[in-house]
């Protein structure tokens, strides 16, 4: 049974602080890749859902809705369905969802290609780029904020140094799958 926010896993039940917990009790210098992968998998869930929350409480949002229109913001000449689905690692038919409550709201248009009928582009629209602007702004100082404790040094190793862990990754990856991030 899995509920949002939490994972069982071998009979444990706890949200994503105490994922670590899983092997609290192993020695120190033991499983440094499970303690690594289990920190990476804590964080990247604890920050997550605080900008889930945020997002929500401050522009009645969901990330997923954010991502959609960061893409877009970068692409003046729009994107079509299909490749906003890659990009966004989202199925097509919740492409289309996503895009229709964006258009509702009048952050993104829809528009068909003269050449190609079947092919639909989404664009943003004037009201979208400045609420995403506005989105973008408040999620730099969301991020900011919750890493404020964090001297700027130990981030920019960090950024490196996981890096080295994706590539390794991507190094001993067993499928075709290693195109995605």
């Amino acid at each position: 049974m899995r509920d949002r926010g939490t994972l069982q896993d071998k009979g444990w039940v706890m949200s994503a602080i105490d994922l670590e917990a899983i092997i609290s009790d192993t020695q120190d210098g033991k499983k440094q890749e499970l303690r690594l992968w289990l920190r990476l998998l804590s964080t990247t869930k604890l920050i997550s859902q605080e900008i889930r929350r945020r997002l929500r409480r401050e522009f009645g949002a969901t990330l997923p809705q954010f991502d959609l229109l960061s893409q877009l913001y970068r692409e003046t000449d729009g994107l079509r369905l299909g490749e906003l689905s890659k990009r966004t690692m989202v199925t097509n038919g919740n492409i289309t969802g996503l895009v229709e409550r964006l258009e509702a709201d009048g952050l993104v248009i829809r528009e068909r290609l003269p050449d190609d009928r079947r092919v639909i582009v989404a664009h943003l629209t004037d009201k979208g780029r400045t609420t995403f602007d506005a989105m973008a702004k408040a999620h730099d100082g969301w991020l900011k904020d919750m890493m404020a404790d964090v001297d700027p040094i130990v981030i920019s190793g960090l950024i490196m140094h996981v890096g080295q862990v994706k590539q390794s990754t991507r190094n001993h990856l067993s499928g075709d799958d290693g195109d995605e991030e």
